[in-house]
């Protein structure tokens, strides 16, 4: 809760990386300038935390909850571009009086706000917004239209007209002056038209090497967990393949 009462962010955790109490949020900088609530995992939250320490900001958890706070105060707005990982976040900037929003650039984690243009809401679900008698209900044809074509409500669209999704890839800063547009940081189509442009020939043999590296690295970096980490078999390649790789980084098996 900000000092004037005007800002309010809660929180219900579930403890993945640095399960102790000193991991719970919302979460504040030592000084209250700054206020968090977050979903997600960070992959690279270790590698950032070292180089944060070396610009000599304290760390008090091992959480990457704090890692997204001095990031923020590192970077600013331009702290989504060192990010590997899901995520969706709400973080409170007391000193401009500001709430930026963040979602990654797959949109894994969910994002929903609404604006009556008085107030701001935002949740991970859209029924934690709809408690509130004053968001718009009215059905959203765009919504239903997509969920009857696709099988699925597309972005930024919900069923309702009071409520939005913040874009995967997208960020949005909200202050005193309103709400202002989403801006996008990450673009899929622009990332394969540019590796596309970057192709190189490869042999079969060369291809297969590059691709079992990638799949190593990103099964090391999802590994990273405080908590016993599980996989879906679903009896295809796919997660046997990442079942194989999870024991070949050191994956410990795990029975119950």
């Amino acid at each position: 809760m900000s000092r004037d009462r005007q800002v309010g962010l809660a929180h219900r955790r579930l403890a993945i990386i640095d399960t102790s109490p000193t991991g719970a949020q919302p979460m504040s900088t030592s000084d209250g300038g700054l206020c968090i609530v977050y979903n997600g995992e960070i992959y690279n939250y270790r590698e950032l935390r070292k180089e944060l320490q070396y610009k000599g900001y304290p760390f008090i958890t091992q959480s990457d909850t704090e890692v997204l706070l001095h990031l923020y105060r590192e970077y600013g707005h331009e702290m989504v571009h060192q990010l590997r990982g899901m995520y969706a976040f709400a973080l409170w900037d007391a000193g401009k009086r500001g709430l930026f929003l963040a979602r990654d650039p797959f949109g894994i984690k969910p994002l929903y706000y609404s604006d009556d243009g008085t107030t701001i809401r935002v949740a991970s679900q859209v029924k934690s917004l709809l408690i509130s008698d004053a968001v718009d209900t009215s059905s959203e044809p765009a919504g239903h239209v997509g969920f009857f074509l696709w099988g699925y409500v597309p972005d930024p669209y919900t069923l309702y007209k009071g409520v939005r999704a913040l874009p995967a890839g997208t960020s949005l800063w909200v202050d005193a002056g309103g709400q202002a547009v989403p801006q996008p940081f990450f673009a899929l189509r622009d990332t394969l038209i540019l590796a596309e442009e970057q192709a190189k020939t490869v042999t079969a043999v060369e291809m297969r090497d590059e691709l079992r590296e990638a799949l190593l690295d990103t099964v090391r970096h999802h590994l990273v967990a405080d908590v016993p980490v599980g996989v879906f078999l679903s009896s295809g390649l796919d997660s046997t393949t990442l079942a194989v790789l999870a024991r070949e980084v050191g994956a410990e098996r795990y029975e119950q």
